[in-house]
């Protein structure tokens, strides 16, 4: 059997160190938290002499930050900055597997294969050089993107910032510049309760929230069609969850729908809640009331590939032109907080929180050769 590349071995030991998010996961798991990754990665950059800091998140909780100095004068900031945290799995995922080119576990491709091609780039470059002559390079293991990206939202909140931050996440290796921001709206219609034996005596809150689902879902997408983004194609929505009643004898005095909208740039909460407003007004539904369900924005992602750096990002990964995505990433809080940000890692996101979790090896390998490159090649 031919001996494991250097990427590949880190893959394997990151996949094996279970860091399932805490907020999704039941508070007695043994497999929560991403400490085990963090002590993982310390351990490997305490060996090469690299500097290590932790920026405490959340209780128990902690980013990872590890520095390589430029040789002289900090003119510029450069940021890898993977999350470490995984969706929930059984423990049998947290034995990877190789079979065929590919590694499968839970977490692979989402995202601890950007991870090992980010993280053994970096080591490259402390352990052979060339370091660059005024740019600092950072790479951050970041808690919390699966859940409320608490580690991305800190950084951008304490700093430091970057003039280029890359969240690794699976794109195939393709660049991406734009990604779609994430709202959820909760709506409420209420009624008047009555016995089911005479309903003619009450209100159908679930019969007045049917009239507002079908108006949202037949007319809506007609107005989202007229503001369709270069990168992005339209904003989109998806009624995911309904509630309302007690019994089936009772006729219910209240109903909720929630929305997940994703959200392209240019929009806003208000602007969207009176966009559905004025829809559910015009087709003669009295208005129903609005709650934003997360408390936390998440805007959507569109970095200027104009950037020096953005340029300079895309020719070390052989790519012409940046693309757009339809999923929510860590890069729009770095961004929000004043560090231009990128999406890119190996991987298909088809995979991600699948059950057999995959990722080919090949791909990791050549994340790891251009990530090398571009870093080796700053100035």
């Amino acid at each position: 059997m031919p001996s494991k590349s250097p990427v590949t071995r880190l893959l394997l030991d990151l996949v094996s160190t279970p860091s399932i998010n805490p907020s999704l996961a039941p508070s007695n798991s043994k497999l929560t938290g991403e400490e085990g990754v963090a002590t993982l990665l310390a351990d490997q950059a305490g060996k090469l002499g690299i500097e290590i800091q932790r920026q405490a998140v959340l209780p128990g909780r902690k980013n990872i930050l590890l520095r390589l100095r430029p040789k002289g004068k900090i003119k510029s900031r450069v940021m890898l900055a993977p999350h470490m945290d995984v969706v929930p799995a059984e423990e049998s995922s947290f034995k990877p597997m190789i079979k065929k080119g590919k590694l499968y576990g839970r977490g692979a491709c989402d995202t601890k294969g950007s991870m090992a091609a980010f993280f053994q780039a970096f080591c490259d470059l402390a352990r052979y050089g060339p370091l660059p002559l005024n740019t600092e390079i950072i790479f951050v293991g970041l808690v919390d993107e699966e859940f409320c990206q608490a580690g991305s939202r800190m950084l951008s909140k304490k700093g430091p910032r970057a003039d280029l931050a890359i969240a690794g996440e699976p794109t195939n290796l393709k660049v991406v510049s734009a990604h779609k921001g994430n709202l959820w709206l909760k709506l409420k219609s209420s009624g008047i309760a009555a016995h089911g034996s005479t309903p003619q005596h009450g209100v159908n809150a679930i019969e007045k929230m049917a009239s507002i689902i079908r108006t949202i879902s037949e007319e809506y997408p007609k107005i989202l069609l007229k503001k369709s983004h270069k990168l992005l194609g339209e904003p989109t929505f998806n009624i995911g969850r309904i509630s309302g009643g007690k019994q089936p004898n009772i006729v219910p005095d209240n109903c909720e729908i929630e929305i997940d909208r994703r959200t392209v740039p240019g929009e806003t909460q208000e602007e969207i809640e009176m966009e559905i407003k004025r829809l559910l007004q015009n087709n003669g539904i009295s208005e129903p009331e609005f709650t934003a369900v997360r408390t936390v924005p998440c805007p959507p992602l569109e970095t200027e590939t104009s950037l020096p750096l953005v340029r300079d990002f895309l020719k070390s990964t052989r790519r012409r032109k940046t693309i757009g995505v339809p999923y929510f990433t860590d890069a729009a809080p770095l961004s929000n907080g004043g560090s231009p940000s990128l999406v890119y890692g190996p991987g298909n996101i088809a995979q991600a929180h699948a059950k057999d979790e995959w990722i080919s090896l090949s791909e990791v390998e050549n994340a790891k050769q251009y990530i090398f490159h571009f870093l080796s090649n700053l100035a």
